[in-house]
């Protein structure tokens, strides 16, 4: 694989780290700030920079992962679809049902791998979980909390708006924190039958709130906030037993199996970073050209996408 990495900010400097466990061809970079970006390609020894986009698309990658604010990322994708690239795209995929719908047409008119970078999914903990899932009978309950009080929150109560609080930027909790309790309940049990969102509303924007989903034989609920702080708690019940994990969905890496009358099993995995096992993923189904695994993918995407665009339309209304 030739990578072509588009953006600076903070996810991109924590998936540098990994770049020397990963099996690529060649690495570039894309920024919009020419020091910044050369800083970066420096430290890590990328040795081809871009800070124009066209001359990216113009380039040898074959892939470009895209991790820039939520608002870019149907733009960006778009234009690199039809330059001929595959693309990995930073979660939320997109903000709207609408723009992750063209963007799938046109992976599948050009022949080319979409995929959403979700680390959930490819976590070796979520995985196995899921061969466990059917020692707690019938699922009652699913209680997804994943609170963090957020760095930015003082600057936008005093009237900053930053792009994690602004809505014209896909921002809020429900797309920044929420979107991985809803990959993670997606992932294991598909689609709800119907949902219902109450969110904490400041300046137009949900600054924390709860989605109650119905999945008729068992109901599900998932918290995230950005305004407050509490123990990241992940549970799913059943009728024989409960699953618990003490951290947020995307860095999972353990679980405990609390069987009835039964003392705990604690299962725990290698302690690697969490975007690793996904990116080994991702160039495993690239160099195979797996179509079918990358739309197996996009449904469980599309889902997703279907929640949040659905009612973060309703918290701007």
């Amino acid at each position: 694989m030739k990578l072509g990495i588009i953006g600076t900010g903070m996810i991109v400097r924590d998936f540098l780290q990994i770049l020397p466990q990963l099996k690529l061809e060649r690495v570039s970079i894309f920024g919009r700030n020419p020091e910044q970006t050369k800083a970066l390609a420096q430290t890590y020894e990328i040795s081809q920079i871009f800070c124009d986009y066209e001359e990216m698309l113009a380039s040898d990658a074959d892939t470009l992962y895209i991790a820039l604010p939520n608002d870019l990322h149907f733009s960006f994708a778009e234009k690199a679809l039809k330059a001929g690239k595959h693309i990995i795209l930073e979660k939320p995929i997109t903000p709207s049902l609408s723009e992750f719908q063209a963007l799938r047409r046109l992976a599948e008119e050009q022949k080319k791998i979409l995929i959403e970078a979700m680390t959930v999914h490819y976590l070796p903990a979520y995985l196995r979980l899921k061969d466990y899932l059917p020692r707690l009978g019938q699922i009652k309950i699913v209680s997804l909390n994943y609170s963090q009080y957020s760095s930015r929150y003082d600057r936008f109560k005093a009237g900053e708006i930053l792009p994690a609080f602004d809505p014209l930027k896909a921002g809020g909790a429900l797309m920044d924190l929420n979107v991985y309790n809803l990959h993670f309940l997606i992932g294991l049990f598909g689609a709800p039958k119907s949902a219902f969102y109450s969110a904490n509303i400041e300046r137009n924007i949900d600054t924390s709130g709860i989605m109650l989903l119905d999945y008729e034989d068992f109901k599900a609920v998932c918290i995230a906030a950005k305004d407050c702080q509490a123990p990241v708690t992940l549970s799913i019940q059943g009728e024989k037993g409960c699953i618990s994990i003490p951290m947020p969905a995307n860095i999972m890496d353990n679980f405990s199996l609390n069987l009835n009358a039964q003392p705990p099993q604690q299962y725990s995995f290698e302690n690697q970073h969490r975007m690793l096992p996904e990116f080994q993923k991702f160039i495993s189904i690239i160099a195979r050209q797996d179509f079918a695994f990358a739309e197996k993918m996009l449904d469980i995407s599309e889902a997703a996408v279907a929640l949040l665009d659905t009612h973060k339309c309703k918290i701007q209304d």
